[in-house]
């Protein structure tokens, strides 16, 4: 998925609701997000972290 489909998926959603990231121990929070810059023809890469305070 690039970063114009999940922005185009999420303008669909209600814009008060929460986003979780689905891992193995279950459901967490975004808790940021950061660009890895990639080289040589590599796309770049948008990094989703959970929310480390749940």
């Amino acid at each position: 998925m690039t970063v114009g489909q999940l922005m185009q998926a999420l303008s669909q959603m209600p814009a008060e609701a929460v986003v979780l990231y689905e891992g193995d121990n279950g459901y967490a929070l975004i808790g940021g997000v950061d660009l890895q810059p990639n080289g040589d023809g590599i796309p770049d890469e948008v990094i989703l972290s959970p929310d480390m305070r749940e």
